[in-house]
């Protein structure tokens, strides 16, 4: 198991779910029809340039349904591939290779198209800040969704609201910035406390209260700019809000610490990779 695989009961129950949604009551009826008990090889192929992710995902596909099947692959997760690079191989009986292809395919190409995202992200900040990912995944497959975006270069925010404080705007409805750091303080000593500033003034509370981490949400990179020398080093500083490709270069050069993207997960453009009959 690598760094970039999501843990192995999530795999196998994640599969599973895929393969009964699929498959359903009576099977490939097409393959029991059409295909008898030859045997076959087909190559997974790179269709454009990307990196790759979900090895894992796709050689779980194959092992339940025939445990027999191999899959060995030429590239692994976080490398980079171009476009028509052979990335693995699967062999066995062809009426399980067909079986198995859509749901092998449907996780290679999602979490593909979330690790090459995350590339760009990552390549465009040239080193200076560290991207992140969000809690804005899809239902159930959060841990896939979060491994691709380490094979792409990322890094992974809290996974679930167990993991840290992070105050946001509706609970500051509620409570203020100082008497919520206090709280957070009192009753989970030790936890990082991240609280969500709006405006430069907030800033300045958050440094006053002694916040771990200030997310900066919606701001401009010379209002980024202004916060980080405001704090002082006093907090690390985390922005998010309206990020793209073609403005993070100036979000990283702001000095911001972390930059977090939700659109590496909810706006997942699937990478093309094919099955081909070898």
């Amino acid at each position: 198991m690598s760094a970039f695989d999501p843990p192995r009961g999530i795999v196998r129950k994640l599969v599973a779910d895929a393969l009964a949604e699929d498959v359903g009551i009576l099977g490939d009826i097409t393959s029991l029809a059409c295909i008898d008990d030859e045997r076959a090889r087909a190559a997974f192929i790179a269709r454009s340039d990307g990196v790759l992710a979900g090895t894992a995902l796709a050689t779980e596909t194959y092992r339940q349904l025939d445990d027999t099947i191999s899959v060995d692959w030429r590239v692994v997760d976080g490398e980079s591939v171009a476009s028509g690079a052979q990335l693995g191989e699967v062999s066995g009986t062809l009426r399980t290779i067909l079986t198995g292809e859509r749901t092998a395919l449907n996780f290679l190409c999602h979490c593909s198209g979330i690790a090459t995202a995350t590339h760009r992200y990552v390549m465009a900040v040239g080193g200076r800040t560290r991207i992140l990912d969000t809690r804005k995944t899809l239902p159930g497959l959060r841990a896939v969704q979060r491994a691709a975006v380490r094979a792409g270069g990322g890094f992974n925010h809290r996974d679930s609201l167990s993991d840290a404080v992070l105050i946001k705007d509706n609970h500051l409805a509620a409570t203020g910035i100082a008497k919520s750091i206090e709280r957070a303080r009192s009753a989970w000593p030790g936890r990082m406390i991240e609280i969500e500033c709006d405006t430069i003034e907030q800033v300045g509370e958050a440094r006053a209260a002694g916040a771990d981490r200030v997310l900066l949400d919606n701001m401009g990179p010379e209002e980024v700019r202004e916060a980080v020398a405001l704090l002082e080093g006093s907090a690390e500083v985390e922005v998010s809000g309206g990020i793209t490709l073609e403005n993070i270069r100036a979000y990283a050069d702001s000095g911001a610490d972390f930059i977090s993207v939700g659109a590496l997960t909810h706006s997942v453009v699937v990478f093309d990779i094919g099955l081909d009959m070898l």
